[in-house]
């Protein structure tokens, strides 16, 4: 058995969830402090914790495979193991840091958000999880403290040098709106999605990490773009500085120009979501794919298939690779009710094409505008 009290020995005494995010618009641009527009999805990441007497940590997660013993480690000797203890001892560690006092505690993990698919696994498991610590030590952090700390687990334990974005949606976001973020300084508002629209995913089945050296390195890129610039961020930059980057050399000059004109789309989605331009939307949806596939070069060719694969359906109006890139998911935007059946076509042509399987993730109903 795996239950909690098969597992520790007695019952629960706290319960928190958190959940995964579909980012609509706004790709890498949260660690360039531009804007971001995620939605939260229905799948979870749910935790169940008891405190102890001790400084013991022990820990189970349902999505380990043959982990027939919890992971344990004590509070104030974290260290980076390289798996996925470290985001939970990550956080034990920002907390510390930060002059929380913790006391060990025995902690249960079972999630639904699929890991490596682009839809935030890990912020889901940070918020899930500090939300249960909150409760249980009775923590004075609001729901944007909680987004900060997970970031700064994840980038300073982990070594993921992510944004703000995922942390703020599964802290922050709901179902059924849209969170229009401005990471530069932490200010949001929900848009409700339109009653005529809903939200599909596809995940492709090609795993990504943000650990890997791929995200991190296209953070750097940019970082350096900046220095060439004479800018401390790519959000002081509009499109009136568009010859400026064309001038960058390469790959610089495609990551910048990436960032710039994502954060003008992020924008442009606001507008057509607020008018309930649903066709505007999905335009935007595919420029914005293509200039992660061509210029900020996080696509793969299973995304550009899946992506080519939903022009083809008369219900989308637009598709777009989510999350960090190098694999993951697709979302589309598509006629309400219609979703799920276009989703499902595209799957089945994808692996009519390719011999490989991509899961159609449930649709997301748009709440009434």
């Amino acid at each position: 058995m795996s239950d909690f009290a098969s597992l520790f020995g007695r019952p629960p005494a706290y319960a928190a969830e958190a959940p995964g995010r579909v980012n609509l618009m706004g790709e890498h641009t949260d660690y360039n402090g531009g804007y971001v527009l995620p939605a939260a999805i229905p799948l979870r990441t749910r935790v169940e914790l008891a405190p102890r007497l001790d400084r013991s940590v022990q820990v189970w997660s349902a999505n380990v495979a043959a982990l027939a013993q919890p992971a344990a480690y004590r509070l104030g000797e974290e260290r980076r193991r390289g798996d996925w203890l470290d985001y939970v001892a990550g956080l034990t560690a920002a907390l510390a840091a930060d002059g929380h006092e913790l006391g060990g505690f025995d902690a249960r993990i079972e999630s639904d958000v699929p890991q490596g698919a682009g839809l935030a696994s890990s912020a889901a498991l940070e918020i899930a999880v500090l939300r249960a610590l909150r409760e249980a030590y009775h923590l004075p952090l609001d729901d944007v403290q909680l987004a900060l700390l997970g970031q700064r687990a994840e980038n300073e334990f982990v070594g993921a040098q992510t944004g703000i974005m995922d942390q703020m949606a599964a802290s922050l976001a709901d179902v059924g709106t849209a969170l229009f973020l401005d990471t530069s300084d932490l200010r949001y508002e929900r848009l409700p999605l339109p009653a005529t629209a809903e939200l599909a995913v596809i995940d492709s089945g090609v795993r990504h990490s943000h650990a890997s050296g791929d995200y991190n390195t296209r953070r750097a890129e940019c970082e350096r773009a900046c220095a060439l610039l004479g800018v401390r961020s790519l959000r002081e930059l509009g499109l009136a500085d568009l010859p400026r980057i064309a001038a960058l050399p390469p790959p610089l000059a495609g990551r910048a120009r990436h960032v710039v004109t994502e954060n003008a789309r992020v924008l442009e989605a606001v507008a057509a979501l607020r008018a309930g331009d649903l066709p505007a939307l999905g335009r935007l949806f595919y420029a914005s794919h293509a200039s992660q596939r061509d210029d900020y070069g996080v696509s793969v060719p299973a995304i550009d298939l899946l992506v080519d694969l939903a022009r083809a359906e008369p219900a989308v109006y637009g598709a777009r690779l989510t999350g960090g890139g190098f694999g993951g998911s697709i979302v589309l935007l598509a006629r309400a009710g219609h979703g799920r059946a276009a989703a499902e076509q595209i799957a089945a042509a994808y692996a009519a094409q390719t011999g490989c399987q991509a899961r159609v993730l449930l649709p997301l109903a748009g709440a009434p505008g």
